[in-house]
């Protein structure tokens, strides 16, 4: 664990401390409760580079003016180390400018640990189970199970470098009519490569030509066993092999896009095991379920109501809006039945915390299932849902037509043999989850500053060409990393390169803040503001002051000072990417 210093929370440790102080002379009582008091950034950065609240939530016990108290804390914070100045703006907001050599030793920090830089106990080793894709297996992903994959497994990267032990899991829905469906689509394209004409598709069953391929290994394993057989005879055999053969191909694309899961759980083995019998036992056991009739609802249709006698659920006592459905009329499980069963699993596995990623479409699916998780862990699990908005697939701001392999939709591997993994997981992190996402195959291709792709690429392999040319002017004993850590940072001192070096130390916060949120697409946002900072310290050297240019061999310490804080630039870029699961790129071609 690299501990690198979250500048906010060291600030508000010392506003704390210092108002312990003012608690323990009587300013403030014993027992103040300083649980609101908060150390942001300031709304300008010409106010400051921090601000706290302390003075105005503290007001009541304080008896004080706000003005009055803050006055108090300011006159602590002068014994800060690494304030340079504290001044109350307003009634009692205080802004808190912190000095260059605290900045600098931020540069140390990163130079000392690598793209280590960032990691936090947070966490503190707690486990959390992330369960995204999940997409059915019968047919390959299409770009929307693309964002969810992307979103899952940098929110799993994002948490785990906050410190949380974290479990990347896919759930199978390898049972129900869908399989069925699937095993029938795969006893057409076996036929087919038996060599019958089979003709267009039947109708209800999968068109795609992705099974062409799985109906001739079928051939190849078993001739003509199934051939002319009944269908009671080769559905289940079928059907196994149909869902390997999908799960395989899913488990390729998921691959392409650089998204591997360490748990893969099956519907099927859920229920044959009991698992939902046994849940539903509980539940009866602790009268969670019964026999009623919903009532009907009231503008708008459910998907699961019925005017009839049903057994249902009491979701409403754990904060659904109504009860619901765990058995169909047929009198087998609804697939909230055995979802119920498959969360109560994670839990019974160590995982109190559950996070799902989801397509926008099952919305209004959460309430009920976080419900089932209160009841059937006594509240002792927690559910949280990502939903993830639809992708609008552009080229030169056209939709783009349907894919011949799947049939009725573009294929995510098409879309990454086209554009590359890389730039497919940054363009799905440049909007937040729940909002929908225009991918331009053209425009996520264009080297200009508008593609953020490119943006953040080009500052990497800019930092990496300034150091691959100091290797051809200097002796390697003088830009060593050794000599970049012992390097005078007190010559940094322009604005561009202050402000640069405050963005870099702020990844840490960025960290901790997303894994919190749980919003990964900050991390996107944050390495463009981060390359924003070096594209605008670049123009600044190349076209307003040549003094501020990197390399300079008559001033060789102020040179050795400014490559170190590009190494640390592209450590602290490489660090991000690495979260989001993207290669830096060391040159532009």
């Amino acid at each position: 664990m690299s501990n690198a210093l979250n500048h906010f929370k060291y600030m508000r440790d010392c506003v704390v401390g210092i108002l312990s102080d003012l608690a323990s002379t009587g300013v403030l009582p014993a027992d103040t409760d300083f649980t609101r008091v908060s150390v942001e950034p300031t709304r300008d950065p010409k106010h400051g580079d921090v601000a706290t609240n302390a003075a105005m939530v503290l007001v009541k016990p304080a008896g004080l003016k706000p003005h009055d108290l803050a006055g108090q804390i300011v006159a602590g914070l002068g014994d800060v180390d690494a304030v340079q100045s504290a001044e109350i703006a307003g009634p009692g907001f205080i802004n808190i400018v912190l000095n260059d050599g605290f900045w600098h030793a931020r540069l140390s920090e990163v130079l000392a640990v690598g793209t280590a830089y960032g990691d936090s106990t947070l966490g503190q080793g707690k486990s959390v189970n992330i369960e995204y894709v999940s997409a059915n297996p019968t047919g390959p992903m299409h770009v929307g199970h693309g964002r969810g994959a992307v979103i899952g497994d940098v929110l799993a990267n994002l948490v785990a470098k906050a410190g949380f032990d974290v479990t990347k899991e896919y759930y199978i829905n390898d049972a129900g009519a869908q399989v069925d469906v699937l095993a029938r689509s795969l006893h057409v394209r076996y036929r087919e490569a038996l060599g019958e004409n089979i003709g267009k598709i039947p109708e209800g069953l999968y068109p795609g030509e992705y099974l062409v391929s799985a109906g001739k290994a079928l051939a190849a394993r078993d001739g003509d066993k199934w051939q002319n057989g009944d269908e009671a005879e080769w559905l289940e055999p079928l059907r196994d092999f149909a869902i390997e053969a999908m799960m395989d191909l899913i488990k390729e694309d998921l691959a392409a896009l650089g998204v591997e899961h360490g748990v893969f759980s099956s519907e099927r083995e859920l229920v044959g095991g009991g698992g939902v019998d046994a849940v539903m036992k509980t539940l009866d056991d602790r009268d969670l379920i019964y026999i009623g009739v919903l009532e009907a609802p009231k503008g708008k249709k459910l998907d699961d109501w019925e005017e009839r006698p049903q057994t249902l659920f009491r979701a409403t006592q754990f904060g659904d809006d109504v009860d619901r459905p765990v058995k169909k009329s047929d009198g087998s499980w609804t697939y909230f039945a055995t979802d119920m069963a498959y969360h109560l699993d994670k839990f019974n596995r160590g995982f109190a915390d559950m996070i799902d990623v989801w397509g926008a479409d099952h919305g209004g699916y959460v309430k009920r299932l976080q419900a089932a998780v209160k009841a059937l862990t006594e509240e002792g699990g927690a559910l949280e849902v990502k939903l993830c908005q639809m992708v609008n697939l552009l080229d030169k701001g056209e939709p783009v037509k349907m894919s011949k392999r799947a049939g009725t939709f573009v294929t995510l591997r098409e879309v990454i043999d086209q554009v590359g993994k890389d730039v497919v997981r940054f363009i799905m992190l440049t909007r937040k989850n729940d909002a929908q996402l225009d991918f331009d195959l053209t425009k996520v291709m264009e080297q200009s500053r508008d593609n953020p792709v490119f943006y953040v690429q080009y500052s990497h392999a800019r930092c990496c060409s300034v150091l691959r040319h100091a290797e051809e002017i200097f002796e390697a004993s003088e830009i060593s990393m050794e000599a970049m850590q012992n390097a005078d940072f007190k010559r940094l001192t322009d604005s561009a390169e202050l402000s640069l070096i405050k963005i870099m130390a702020a990844w840490p916060q960025t960290v901790e803040s997303a894994a919190e949120a749980r919003e990964p697409h900050r991390i996107a946002y944050y390495l463009h503001d981060l390359s924003a900072s070096f594209h605008a310290l670049w123009t600044k050297g190349s076209k307003e002051d040549t003094s501020l240019r990197f390399l300079s061999a008559e001033d060789r310490p102020l040179t050795v000072a400014r490559l170190a804080m590009v190494k640390a630039l592209a450590t602290v870029i490489a660090s991000g990417l690495e979260v989001m699961g993207v290669e830096p790129v060391e040159e532009m071609r």
